[in-house]
């Protein structure tokens, strides 16, 4: 692979590595935390709407590849061990698929503008839920700690 398409591969890595920090940290407590009054996602189902859209993109290749996913019901709240496991193996489908993509010119299934276009929805929707479950967190009342708050700036830089 060019050092560009590695690049790519690395970022995924790093945003992976990013959200399951986030998942490791969130105390188990956090994960029914919610600022909706009228039913909406607890931080959990936040974190399993995520990998739902994983899957989602995911699943034709998993079972080419068969790669194991985990999905979860939409008014499931996952443990935080289910919650990593999923993301675990979502993850490494998704890296397996950036590197199916690359290897086809950048072609990506469901994404008009390839490969890398597809890689900044992933983490642009990620990176949006990410910010409301701090947000949650903060307003429901958990003291989010520094090693959280800055942790992820330094798995980044790593």
């Amino acid at each position: 692979m060019t050092t560009i398409e590695n690049q790519i591969i690395e970022t995924w890595r790093v945003h992976n590595r990013i959200l399951l920090f986030i998942i490791e940290t969130i105390p188990d407590e956090a994960l029914t935390a919610t600022l909706s009054t009228r039913g909406g996602r607890d931080v959990g189902r936040q974190l399993a709407h995520m990998n739902a859209v994983r899957v989602w993109q995911l699943e034709s290749i998993a079972k080419k590849q068969s790669l194991p996913l985990t999905s979860f019901s939409k008014d499931e709240t996952p443990a935080k061990e289910e919650l990593l496991t999923a993301f675990e193996q979502t993850g490494l489908a998704m890296e397996k698929y950036l590197e199916q993509c690359i290897s086809k010119e950048g072609k990506a299934t469901n994404f008009k503008g390839g490969v890398v276009s597809m890689l900044a929805y992933f983490i642009s929707h990620e990176a949006h839920h990410r910010g409301n479950i701090f947000l949650t967190m903060k307003q429901c009342g958990f003291k989010i700690p520094d090693e959280f708050k800055w942790g992820i700036w330094n798995i980044m830089r790593n």
